[in-house]
């Protein structure tokens, strides 16, 4: 078998990652000349941490960026207090990784791009996707260079502007918000230190002020600056004068990176696939900062579609627009009643909770989670627990899971199943006998109510089935 992905951002290189650890031919292909180099969506919440774990990138990723900073509010040029998008929270059993993690965009793709080429898969650069048809038996790509491809499936993960959805027809429902426009980009500072973020302001127009995020292993800034509908200006220069208006100045900006001017886009496509043809990640759903939520919800795609795209079985694909069209929908909804908090200039709108983490989405009532009871149900994110072997060695159930497989655990007496890795959790202080005994209780706290204490855990780390 053979995937084509167009796309080679997050989303297209989680795809291919996926693919090639199960020994499927994948080809990543994108029509840029070269690499990005910028911030884009720097912000990676529990649920992409607990991803990448399992692909094997946490600790390039861990190394490379910083837990979020505390943003320093200068209002007329005084300092005026220190805000936090969240306090810091201790990780539990369950939950190793519970707060948000900051690295730029290019960072990621560039530690995602080495972990594909350990599998001998290379992105292909200045190669877009020309045209394709696809037939009962597969998919034929006409590529930018005048190569033609075949392929099992075609998956389109280029962007909003998706060649792949816009070719097939299908409808990006939703709206773009004309009344705020943005200037976004990377830029560095000659006198702000790296060790906290900033936000200037006019003290009677808080809203309308500039914010710099500081950009971990460079000497940028992302910022974010509102401009009028009249106002065009994307320079240095011009993003010079905007935060003199607000700072009074004693701040000189040196170098812009990069920058864009942003207008919120609210999407959502009216479907994710179309026969052997798949959308993922801003092809499929487009989302406003606020939140935090693009970047993530498009990585979350591609780790549950490359199981079911390299088991091919006709139920596996058709579950994957049912379970990630209804979490697309969901996270829109919590971006845009962000966005509104940000509009209304609400004194708690760069405050995050919970519901941004994704660690709680579920595939609950979906194609592949049959009706369950208790606490943890079939669809649900199956929690992390320490555990120790019969040589005392400590292990966790998420290294357990680690790869491309499913699992079995039993917790308690039971015999194991063959089909899957399948390990017997047994109560703390009993007898290994080759088995796992449960370090403190944790796992069985974490698995509470489920009937029967079997539990099938799907590959992307979701229960399957409970017994």
């Amino acid at each position: 078998m053979t995937v084509l992905v167009a796309g080679a951002g997050p989303t297209g290189l989680t795809l291919a990652i996926e693919l090639a650890r199960r020994g499927v031919g994948v080809r990543v292909v994108d029509k840029a000349e070269q690499y990005f180099v910028g911030s884009r969506g720097d912000g990676l919440q529990p649920r992409t941490m607990e991803v990448f774990e399992d692909l094997g990138v946490l600790d390039a990723v861990l190394a490379a960026g910083v837990p979020p900073h505390e943003m320093r509010v200068y209002l007329d040029g005084e300092f005026t207090m220190v805000r936090r998008m969240a306090e810091p929270v201790e990780p539990t059993p369950a939950v190793p990784y519970p707060n948000a993690w900051f690295l730029g965009q290019s960072q990621t793709e560039g530690i995602l791009r080495d972990r594909l080429a350990e599998l001998g898969v290379r992105v292909e650069l200045n190669t877009a996707l020309a045209g394709f048809a696809q037939d009962e038996e597969g998919v034929t790509a006409e590529l930018s260079t005048g190569e033609t491809v075949r392929v099992e499936y075609l998956v389109g993960a280029d962007g909003g502007k998706s060649f792949v959805r816009k070719a097939l027809g299908i409808a990006f429902e939703g709206t773009t918000d004309e009344s705020i426009r943005m200037l976004l980009g990377d830029v560095s500072a000659e006198v702000l230190d790296h060790d906290s973020g900033y936000w200037f302001a006019k003290a009677d127009d808080p809203m309308s002020g500039v914010a710099f995020t500081p950009l971990p292993g460079t000497p940028y800034f992302q910022f974010a600056s509102p401009i009028g509908d009249g106002d065009t200006g994307t320079s240095l220069s011009a993003l010079q004068e905007h935060l003199d208006a607000v700072s009074g100045g004693g701040i000189r900006l040196l170098d812009l990176a990069w920058s864009t001017v942003w207008r919120p886009n609210i999407r959502l496509a009216a479907a994710f696939r179309q026969g052997r043809v798949f959308l993922a990640g801003d092809a499929a759903h487009v989302h406003p900062p606020t939140g935090g939520q693009g970047l993530n919800t498009g990585v979350q795609d591609a780790y549950n579609l490359g199981w079911k795209l390299a088991d091919g079985s006709p139920a596996l694909l058709d579950s994957y627009e049912a379970e990630r069209r209804a979490v697309a929908a969901r996270v829109l909804g919590v971006s845009t009643a962000l966005l509104e908090k940000y509009k209304e200039g609400a004194e708690d709108a760069h405050e995050r909770g919970p519901e941004t983490q994704q660690l709680d989405l579920t595939y609950r009532g979906g194609p592949l989670s049959p009706v369950g009871t208790g606490t943890l149900r079939p669809g649900d994110r199956a929690p992390d627990a320490p555990l120790v072997d019969a040589n005392g060695k400590s292990v966790r159930l998420f290294e357990l899971f680690q790869g491309p497989h499913a699992t079995e655990l039993v917790f308690g007496d039971g015999p194991l199943g063959t089909e899957h890795p399948a390990y017997r959790i047994l109560p703390q202080g009993a007898t290994a006998q080759g088995e796992f005994v449960d370090a403190g209780g944790h796992a069985y706290a974490a698995y509470e109510g489920v009937p029967g204490k079997r539990v099938l855990v799907r590959p992307d780390g979701y229960v399957w089935t409970t017994s």
